[in-house]
């Protein structure tokens, strides 16, 4: 891929070392000390998780990368600033900026990496750092693609990578209880789970004229190996969701969050269902957004349990429809942000003891945990497979709905069985251009 862009504005530093701000101002933060951080993508989710790591003792951003540079400007500032408070000139400038992310990826000094971009960039941008023996950051899905995730999670194993997926749910109180609940099998067998995800978003306007692009955004690098639809400001920033090409839906936007602490209580981290169905897809039948506005996703498992993933549910004592609900023949346990419920208070008093199997605990938050992981090499919370394996449902789930048939799954060779139509599907990698997979 052609770096023109890169080239132009930063050739001069793409070997120099970071600026790093001296040890008389940041103390046990000097440079011998601290963790060196990245941002590819400086949207909001980005950006939002560069102040939190940047804010975490022992850390310096040193570097930001986007297509669009009043993204990348905006962080940069951000950046500067905060340093620039704790020097004495109240002057920092040493905040370097990129508009390829590999060339960030390249940076010597650098030893982690935040992945905060739109999701098909989420598997090159991520493949790119561990292969640098850089540490990674990114946020949920962990990849646009099915490949895509197994890819990723084998080269964080090979790499020897620390690897935190942006799950931040599981580094709540409520989640980890309710959690361990359904693992010391206080519901008994579980007979069905319920993971309640939003509805399609996203005003669909008509957007099949191609609006001029402005002078601040690459826009064909930042469509990458994606398909380059016609731009229109509202497939960009935030809205990119809606477009399949560029998202999954609020299905893989939030499969990330519900279904990986569903998956969580069902000790499934390094598995997944047999059997997948999709049922009840409903797309817009006008206008520049192409993911389903209602959906549900029915999977099986071993176990003889279903774990569905729909719009359209009913939980908890009210009927909410978004968390998730384990059900089993002694009771159930409900969880979302900031609410937890159970047939049975006691399971999920925090102060109880739930039984011998115990959750991890994430201290101190899931950025915490991440800067944590870096420094002492035990293993996150949200690792690359658990985030891989929370998202292949869905995945799966628009092979079926695409192919109107249930697929049979093998969770551990992770194929279709005697289906290679749904094989190939779910496999194929298509980029555009010169951008190469594996």
């Amino acid at each position: 891929m052609k770096r023109r862009n890169f080239l132009k504005t930063s050739a001069a530093s793409v070997l120099a070392a970071p600026t790093i701000i001296p040890s008389s101002v940041l103390g046990a933060n000097a440079p011998s000390n601290r963790i060196t951080l990245g941002l590819i993508g400086c949207g909001g989710q980005g950006t939002g998780n560069l102040r939190n790591l940047m804010g975490k003792s022992g850390t310096q951003a040193i570097a930001v990368c986007d297509p669009d540079k009043n993204n990348m400007n905006r962080a940069k500032d951000h950046v500067n600033k905060q340093y620039a408070k704790q020097t004495e000139s109240g002057e920092y400038k040493g905040c370097e900026t990129f508009t390829d992310f590999r060339d960030l990826c390249a940076i010597k000094d650098l030893d982690a990496v935040i992945v905060g971009t739109p999701d098909h960039w989420h598997s090159l941008a991520c493949l790119e750092a561990l292969g640098n023996k850089k540490d990674v950051y990114c946020e949920k899905p962990i990849t646009h693609l099915f490949a895509e995730g197994h890819a990723v999670y084998k080269a964080a194993a090979k790499h020897k990578r620390i690897f935190q997926v942006g799950s931040q749910q599981r580094s709540d109180t409520r989640m980890r209880v309710a959690a361990e609940a359904v693992m010391n099998g206080h519901l008994g067998k579980i007979k069905e789970v319920k993971v309640g995800l939003p509805t399609g978003g996203g005003t669909n306007e008509e957007g099949k004229v191609a609006q001029p692009i402005p002078d601040n955004l690459d826009y064909d690098l930042w469509c990458g190996p994606s398909r380059m639809l016609p731009f229109h400001p509202k497939r960009l920033h935030w809205n990119w969701r809606w477009c399949l090409d560029y998202g999954g839906g609020q299905l893989m936007d939030w499969i990330g969050h519900h279904n990986d602490i569903a998956h969580w209580g069902l000790e499934m981290d390094k598995s997944g269902p047999i059997k997948v169905e999709a049922k009840g897809f409903r797309y817009a039948d006008k206008g520049m957004y192409d993911q389903p506005l209602d959906y549900s996703v029915v999977s099986e498992y071993a176990a003889g349990y279903t774990v569905t993933m729909s719009n359209k549910h009913k939980m908890g004592k009210d009927g909410r429809n978004m968390g998730t609900q384990w059900i089993g023949e002694n009771g159930w346990v409900y969880v979302d942000r900031g609410r937890i419920e159970a047939s049975n208070r006691d399971w999920i008093v925090e102060k109880n003891d739930r039984g011998p199997k115990k959750a991890y605990k994430s201290n101190g938050g899931h950025h915490q945990n991440f800067i944590d992981g870096v420094k002492t090499r035990k293993e996150c919370i949200c690792p690359a497979e658990t985030g891989h394996r929370s998202a292949t449902p869905g995945h799966i789930g628009y092979v079926s709905d695409k192919l109107g048939r249930a697929i049979k799954w093998d969770p551990a060779k992770e194929q279709c069985i005697d289906d290679p139509e749904a094989e190939k599907l779910l496999k194929t990698v298509n980029y555009r251009g010169d951008w190469k997979f594996g």
